[in-house]
């Protein structure tokens, strides 16, 4: 077994315990995450290589950060058409919240569409190099080198960057529902 079949079982188990956990059928989380209900199944059956977009639509239904289906090793990739993320570091604090905090990287032309995270999760971007324009569908703002961008990211957002854009990308998540 390779090393990419052993990710894809980790993340199918990982929904599959999250499903079973809050009581959800796979079909009412692939309506909830707006994705084929085959799709699911064979995301939970590790079949399946997940995008990053995948594994949002996921995770704000579960009501978990991404981490939690990702995986939390330093160094877990995920990519989507023109954006690489690098785990770099997940913190879980006392009041039961969590902070993941990801190297991007987005390639030139491409739009980056989020869907909604659950309540209360706040997203805070560092730009490293190049110039991004995120933020909350239709309250989207530039940013360059050294700049900042901050929304709370409990309805669609998007990330666009028209040359290479390196960034930093911080998510606090609140307490995840018992």
């Amino acid at each position: 077994m390779t090393a990419g079949d052993e990710r894809r079982r980790a993340v199918g188990a990982r929904i599959t315990r999250l499903r079973d956990q809050r009581g959800m059928s796979l079909s009412a989380l692939a309506r909830e995450a707006r994705i084929g209900k085959g799709s699911l199944s064979e995301l939970e059956a590790g079949q399946r290589n997940p995008t990053l977009d995948t594994l949002y639509a996921v995770a704000g239904p579960l009501g978990v950060p991404l981490t939690a289906l990702l995986g939390e090793d330093t160094g877990t990739e995920g990519t989507s058409p023109h954006l690489a993320a690098r785990l770099l570091h997940v913190e879980h604090h006392p009041d039961g919240s969590t902070t993941e905090v990801f190297w991007l990287h987005f390639t030139p032309g491409g739009v980056r569409e989020s869907p909604a995270h659950g309540p209360g999760v706040v997203e805070h971007i560092l730009v490293v190099s190049g110039h991004l324009v995120a933020g909350r569908t239709g309250e989207e703002r530039s940013a360059g080198p050294g700049e900042t961008l901050e929304w709370i990211s409990d309805v669609p957002h998007t990330y666009r960057s028209g040359d290479d854009a390196l960034a930093v990308l911080t998510i606090r998540s609140p307490a995840a529902p018992a």
